[in-house]
């Protein structure tokens, strides 16, 4: 809003100085001005996208070396596996919540362009809600999730996800299921088809999970959704299974991914 402020303003200024005082015609002098309020904007624009995403590059840079540190640790005890896989996983949960903070509090430099760019406060509050979702910090992201923009199917998957865990009627979570694949391209469905069939599942609903991933199979080729799709056709409920889809599945919350740390073995000779 304050940019185009200052380009109204020198667009009239423009205006007023070569009408009035250079004696330019009426039509010169608007298409003169016009030219630069057009010229101030683009040029903002360039200014503001690129400082907006040098702060969104900080914090990936943060996620990134924090995860690398996590790679790191797992590598070594892929060599030397620890004593306890559960305190191993806290251990790798509290490095994670560390580094997620850290990039926590560089999201809020994104604040300084509320007055320049009247939706940063919603895409602030969309990398928020991700990064506490990455710690299960729900209790903040039930918070952020109305000013959430979403623009992406992970987005949309979470706010099933969480729906499901606040035991919201699967009505509404439907309409959110129909309204986020209604706009997807070839294959961007999977996690949502995944998320959503896993769900009727859980409802009991076997049939209509069956359905949806009918529906979801035209448009996708995803193996796991197939794999799926043809165990609920042959009646092999129990053989249903997301994991095929790895992180990507486990990131939603939903079920917790099965880690297995084989100890080495001693060579004697």
């Amino acid at each position: 809003m304050l940019t185009l402020f200052i380009a109204l303003l020198a667009s009239g200024g423009t205006y007023a100085a070569l009408h009035y005082a250079a004696d330019w015609s009426v039509l010169w002098s608007v298409i003169s001005s016009v030219g630069v309020f057009f010229a101030l904007q683009l040029a903002f624009g360039i200014f503001i996208r690129k400082r907006i995403m040098a702060e969104m590059q900080s914090v990936q840079l943060i996620l990134a070396e924090g995860q690398k540190k996590i790679q790191t640790k797992v590598q070594r005890w892929q060599m030397r596996p620890p004593g306890s896989i559960q305190a191993a996983q806290k251990e790798i949960a509290d490095d994670m919540r560390v580094f997620v903070k850290e990039a926590l509090v560089a999201t809020e430099n994104l604040s300084k362009y509320r007055l320049l760019v009247p939706m940063i406060e919603r895409q602030k509050a969309t990398a928020q809600f991700q990064l506490n979702w990455m710690i299960k910090d729900f209790t903040k992201c039930d918070a952020l999730m109305p000013k959430i923009i979403m623009a992406e199917p992970t987005l949309a998957a979470m706010k099933m996800a969480r729906m499901y865990m606040l035991k919201e009627p699967l009505e509404e979570i439907t309409k959110v299921y129909n309204k986020a694949v209604r706009r997807l391209r070839y294959n961007q469905n999977v996690l949502l088809a995944a998320c959503y069939s896993w769900i009727l599942m859980k409802n009991d609903m076997d049939n209509e999970a069956f359905k949806a991933l009918t529906e979801a199979l035209k448009s996708s080729d995803n193996p796991t959704l197939k794999a799926n799709h043809e165990n609920l056709s042959n009646k092999r409920n129990a053989h249903f299974s997301n994991s095929g889809l790895g992180d990507q599945w486990y990131q939603l919350h939903l079920e917790e991914p099965k880690v297995k740390m084989q100890r080495q073995r001693s060579v004697y000779r």
